[in-house]
């Protein structure tokens, strides 16, 4: 699904498992649709296994903490997989081309 917020200018996607939970997260600022954001809560979790959160956050952000089902506020429009992952790579491979 996605969902605007025009407060902050910005494009939420996500991807939620069967439960709402958010297990990747895009988000995209500005008439540029700059990837401020692009986390996979899998990522998250074996980065803070190894002890390198900050280095996976500062780079990839981190995905919502309460289910979808918790929200209010959002007028979510559903996405098929493909589209979802058209952004998320394109996100990915914009965010993994900055530098360090």
């Amino acid at each position: 699904m996605r969902c605007y917020w025009d407060e902050e200018d910005t494009w939420f996607y996500f991807e939620v498992d069967d439960e709402g939970w958010v297990i990747r997260q895009i988000e995209l600022e500005g008439p540029g649709l700059a990837p401020i954001a692009a986390a996979s809560l899998a990522e998250w979790q074996r980065a803070f296994d190894a002890g390198r959160l900050d280095e996976y956050d500062s780079r990839f952000g981190v995905t919502a903490e309460l289910p979808v089902t918790e929200w209010e506020g959002h007028d979510p429009e559903q996405l098929s997989f493909e589209e979802f992952e058209e952004v998320w790579d394109t996100a990915r491979r914009r965010i993994a081309a900055r530098p360090s």
